[in-house]
């Protein structure tokens, strides 16, 4: 590891697991102090265990993203700590309940809109507040390819990944003078615990999935992890405003 974020603070959303996890544990890798949210503790303070494990150092807070006083609770816990936010990973989300557009419910539809979009805004939100105190920063919000095409079966995700995209490109614009960056990660199908709840842990199911990938199989929160450090890192400087799709060729087909 380069330790490119050393003396360097990131907050990463739920964490506790997947993708959110293996984002944490590759900014601790690079240098990075980590501050770990969810509203899952033992998932949460196992990330955290991992961390100090392999050296690092970081601390997790118990959030609820579509609270407005959980998350700025969150980031004055960060700065109160260690004193600055530099790099933001906005992946807290549930893809809710599978079912076509007519039968989506209003209950569905309602929680993950809260949940995924609504989350994303209220984090961004605090975490711009604290970022322009310091002159600049990175956010990554994960969005996914359903945000990008279409995906039967999950409107109300469908329509929270696609709000994400058009926030993270509104967001990007409004702060890019001010030195943050604002950018997405569209994940494929990636091997995670959301992934078996919507294959249910069936073979064929999982077949299915596997079918819409060119490159034959699932990918792994690494993969994405690898993209998430890649977009907060200088090498991404000029990159603002993008959906980063990393999906093993599913939206080229």
């Amino acid at each position: 590891m380069t330790q490119q974020f050393a003396g360097k603070v990131a907050v990463v959303t739920g964490a506790s697991s997947g993708i959110g996890r293996a984002s944490a544990l590759a900014f601790a890798r690079e240098g990075a102090k980590v501050v770990v949210a969810d509203v899952l503790v033992a998932g949460g303070e196992e990330t955290v265990r991992l961390i100090q494990e392999a050296g690092g150092e970081a601390f997790f807070v118990k959030t609820d993203v579509s609270n407005a006083a959980a998350v700025e609770a969150l980031i004055q816990k960060t700065v109160e700590t260690y004193g600055r936010l530099d790099y933001a990973f906005n992946n807290a989300g549930i893809e809710g309940t599978r079912a076509p557009t007519a039968e989506c419910t209003e209950e569905n539809w309602d929680r993950t809109l809260t949940i995924n979009l609504k989350g994303v805004w209220l984090c961004m939100k605090y975490e711009i507040l604290q970022m322009l105190k310091q002159g600049g920063g990175a956010i990554v919000n994960t969005a996914s390819i359903a945000g990008v095409v279409g995906f039967q079966g999950l409107p109300a995700y469908s329509a929270s990944k696609g709000g994400i995209v058009q926030l993270t490109r509104a967001a990007a614009l409004e702060y890019a003078k001010a030195g943050i960056r604002v950018n997405a990660v569209c994940p494929g199908v990636i091997r995670t615990a959301m992934v078996e709840r919507l294959t249910g842990g069936g073979a064929e199911a999982e077949a299915g999935f596997v079918a819409g990938e060119p490159i034959g199989r699932m990918g792994t929160p690494e993969e994405i992890a690898a993209a998430v450090v890649w977009l907060c890192s200088d090498a991404a400087s000029f990159v603002i405003g993008h959906p980063l799709v990393v999906d093993g060729g599913w939206v080229a087909q």
